[in-house]
């Protein structure tokens, strides 16, 4: 038996909001990378934020294949997080 995600505890558009500050996240995140190497604990910082709200959009939406590139996408960035930390 499947159940429905409660979508009652926010607004109609919320995805909508969401994904674009996912999207804003993920492109700083970029821009970090390209500024150089001394800017790499930012880049790891910020994707993995940006990663993980993508992720929250994917589950919203049950996409499956967005699913699981974001949770590898977000499990990869934390693991290399932890390693540079």
């Amino acid at each position: 038996m499947k159940q429905k995600i409660d979508q009652k505890w926010y607004p109609a558009n919320f995805d909508w909001y969401l994904k674009w500050a996912a999207s804003v996240i993920v492109m700083l995140s970029l821009a970090m990378r390209a500024a150089g190497p001394e800017y790499r604990i930012y880049d790891l910082s910020i994707g993995t934020v940006g990663i993980a709200l993508w992720l929250w959009v994917s589950i919203i939406w049950q996409d499956r294949a967005l699913i699981m590139l974001n949770a590898v996408s977000l499990f990869m960035l934390l693991t290399t997080l932890f390693r540079e930390v």
